[in-house]
């Protein structure tokens, strides 16, 4: 008992770290980088300050050595404010930097997580292309070999800091179509020549995190920045979005929590009929359905981090846990524009926000139903 209450505290002492920085150095600004499509790269060295872009990364390389349930405390409290960040701040931790927490060498290690875990860098991932989502064994970015270095064509799109992130890990095909080992994984940096920034994206929601296309044209990249053995690449991508569903379910979770405690508020402080519309059982019991939901999404969550923590087969757990937070958060979000009426239909309350925020949750890092798909195939076959 004295161990759980010990594990506890530590979270309770994260989470209102993380709750206070939020409140201070984001909230202020909710509203403008929303209208404004406006990723705040300054805010990003402020997260590394206070150690949250490299929650996982061991304290040699800079990092705050913790594991996956600070990891999701984290992120959901910074979503709670601005999903928008929290979306950022879970991109760069479990994608770009975990990549190469994963499977770089040491020197890859030495070279590029203390500067990504202390904010001096900021992280991308590319996988995703504009014709292939999760299809990804029919993508057309292409490596060549060529001496000590690849030669890499291509355009990777919906890509989190796609734009300005400093340091970006590409996966790209170095074999034949189709075939899970003919893809490979590289640590590119910005400013590389033949590597470009395309179109930003138009965004109905998380407009505050930047999500832009990255153009290869003949881009020389040093056989040194490979991660791990060629043809590895896919195979190390999918071990990765295992932790990135965490991620959006940790996600998920803040704005479902967000959503669901500004409704509670706001239907104890609205009267209708001489009293709060939280006397009336049609919100009350909209409120204790989200909460029950939120509490089984989260639940799943934490499992799926426990068993991330431990080492153990957690595919499956992670799918689920995906897959029920995302759809929550999209529910829970609806019910609060109700709650709130009219006023939830307008920018000067919270819930209009989470519930544009909330629908990338069902979409990016596999769709729910990729995540379906995952989670019955692994069933059927007795699997993890």
């Amino acid at each position: 008992m004295t161990e759980i209450a010990d594990v506890q505290e530590s979270l309770d002492m994260i989470r209102t770290s993380a709750r206070d920085f939020a409140e201070a150095h984001i909230r202020p600004n909710i509203m403008e980088w929303d209208e404004a499509q406006f990723w705040p790269r300054e805010l990003f060295t402020k997260l590394g300050e206070q150690g949250f872009l490299g929650i996982l990364v061991p304290e040699k390389y800079g990092g705050s050595a913790l594991g996956y349930q600070e990891y999701i405390t984290v992120v959901e409290e910074i979503s709670k404010v601005d999903p928008s960040i929290g979306l950022s701040v879970a991109a760069h931790n479990s994608l770009c930097t975990n990549h190469i927490l994963m499977f770089g060498n040491e020197e890859q290690k030495q070279k590029y997580l203390p500067k990504l875990a202390t904010g001096a860098h900021v992280g991308a991932w590319g996988l995703t292309e504009p014709n292939t989502g999760s299809d990804a064994g029919r993508m057309k970015t292409v490596a060549v070999r060529d001496g000590d270095h690849y030669v890499i064509n291509g355009a990777k799109s919906w890509i989190t800091h796609g734009k300005s992130g400093e340091v970006a890990v590409v996966i790209v095909r170095t074999g034949e179509m189709l075939d899970s080992h003919g893809m490979t994984a590289f640590v590119i940096e910005r400013g590389t020549p033949g590597f470009k920034a395309g179109k930003k994206e138009n965004k109905l929601g998380m407009r505050a995190s930047e999500t832009a296309e990255m153009i290869f044209e003949d881009c020389r990249v040093p056989v040194a920045n490979r991660l791990g053995e060629e043809g590895e690449g896919f195979i190390q991508a999918m071990k990765i979005l295992d932790g990135g569903r965490i991620s959006i379910a940790a996600l998920s979770l803040g704005i479902a929590k967000g959503a669901y405690e500004a409704s509670v508020a706001y239907s104890k402080e609205r009267e209708q009929f001489g009293q709060p519309i939280s006397k009336f059982q049609a919100i009350a019991f909209k409120l204790a359905d989200m909460q029950t939901t939120i509490h089984a999404a989260e639940l799943l969550t934490r499992h799926a981090g426990g068993l991330k923590d431990a080492h153990l087969p957690m595919t499956r757990i992670a799918a689920m846990a995906k897959y029920q937070a995302s759809e929550v958060c999209v529910a829970v979000a609806t019910d609060a524009i109700q709650i709130f009426g009219g006023y939830g239909y307008t920018k000067d309350y919270p819930v209009e926000k989470f519930f544009r925020d909330s629908k990338l949750c069902t979409i990016g890092e596999g769709t729910s139903e990729i995540q379906k798909l995952v989670i019955s195939r692994m069933l059927l076959k007795g699997k993890e």
